[in-house]
């Protein structure tokens, strides 16, 4: 599986940490480790090191299951916890949640929140074609201690709120590497990644900047992607990484229409804007069609030939009934408007599929100058 044991030597200590599974920490709470506050020059000889996909055997990839770490939840399991202090970030209804000591889970919630779906189809196949990605699980909560809308009102409810659907997050095994909180990095530092020195190569790089656009990551803003040390891979003494990766942190505006305000409604799990979308502004030059919001830091990128047949490569190992599994297990069908938004029926699953089907056919069948 991706990122798995089944991956090079030189990911060997970060695939071992994937399959053991581990639950994030919350943020702000402990020191803060020598990786989490490195030099600018230190930061920068990670990115140049860095690695952005593993082999993975794409057509043995389970869609429904997932990621199968230690701590990984069924679809549509029931998850008891109980509600903690920490809040996060963003606009979207979320709450964090212990369901065991020392084991805090990140609960995106609604019926309406275009997040708990989009996350989950994203993580899913980002996952399956070997792209490092954090494990996003379609589940049912109840939650101890929470309001009905816990991201508005923090005042507990007299008995046990269920929450259904929700997205339950974990985070891939390892450490943030930065030089201030939450800083993340900017798409055009994939550029600096360094070959000769150990990193990925130009094919990797491309690649997972065509998928970004085959699944509209809009909000690209540095926070939302993540320099990671993983498991194993740390040198604490020396504050250092054998092997950084370079991976998208938050991947819950996706698969709708870009917008410059990250719009939920329209740039999270809307098949109208999605299915109607492109992927190349201009074929010939093979620059790629994806306009950035007004944090965004990647913007209409040019993909090389390499880079193009390599995900061609990787998408066209996806079966007819992975894909459908995709959306069936994101409950893509459960996807409505908030009250008083105007909104088309959702889409089916069989709907979904074939406008990715699709959309794999623009990659695949096209090819770049060289």
């Amino acid at each position: 599986m991706a990122w798995s044991v089944r991956t090079t030597v030189a990911l060997a200590t970060f695939s071992a940490a994937v399959s053991s599974g581990c639950a994030s920490a919350p943020k702000g709470k402990g020191p803060r480790s020598p990786l989490q506050s490195l030099t600018e020059e230190a930061r920068r000889d990670m990115i140049r090191r860095s690695q952005v996909w593993a082999p993975t055997e794409v057509p043995a990839v389970d869609m429904k299951t997932g990621p199968q770490d230690k701590d990984a939840f069924g679809p549509g399991e029931t998850v008891t916890c109980d509600k903690t202090d920490e809040t996060g970030t963003g606009k979207s209804p979320k709450f964090y949640c212990e369901v065991a000591k020392d084991d805090e889970v990140k609960v995106k919630y609604g019926a309406s929140n275009g997040e708990v779906y989009a996350e989950v189809v994203s993580t899913r196949l980002l996952w399956a074609l070997g792209f490092a990605a954090d494990r996003m699980y379609p589940v049912r909560v109840v939650c101890r201690g929470c309001s009905h809308d816990p991201f508005k009102d923090p005042r507990p409810a007299p008995s046990p709120v269920t929450f259904d659907p929700v997205s339950v997050e974990r985070k891939l095994p390892g450490k943030a590497m930065e030089s201030k909180p939450d800083s993340g990095w900017k798409w055009p530092e994939l550029d600096l990644v360094d070959e000769s020195r150990g990193g990925a190569p130009l094919a990797h790089r491309d690649a997972l900047k065509l998928l970004a656009v085959l699944i509209k990551h809009t909000d690209s803003k540095a926070p939302q992607q993540r320099l990671l040390c993983p498991k194993g891979s740390e040198d604490a003494a020396r504050g250092t990484c054998a092997q950084p990766v370079m991976m998208i942190n938050d991947l819950g505006v996706t698969f709708g229409k870009p917008s410059i305000t990250n719009s939920n409604s329209k740039g999270s799990l809307n098949f109208k804007n999605w299915s109607a979308s492109r992927i190349w502004k201009d074929p010939e030059q093979c620059v790629a069609d994806l306009k950035k919001s007004f944090t965004g830091t990647l913007k209409h990128p040019r993909i090389s030939e390499a880079g193009r047949r390599f995900l061609a490569d990787l998408l066209v190992q996806l079966s007819d009934e992975q894909i459908h599994d995709l959306f069936e297990v994101a409950r893509v069908e459960r996807r409505q408007p908030k009250p008083g938004q105007s909104w088309p029926e959702p889409a089916s699953v069989a709907q979904w599929a074939q406008a990715f089907k699709r959309k794999r056919d623009e990659i695949v069948h096209h090819s770049c100058p060289e």
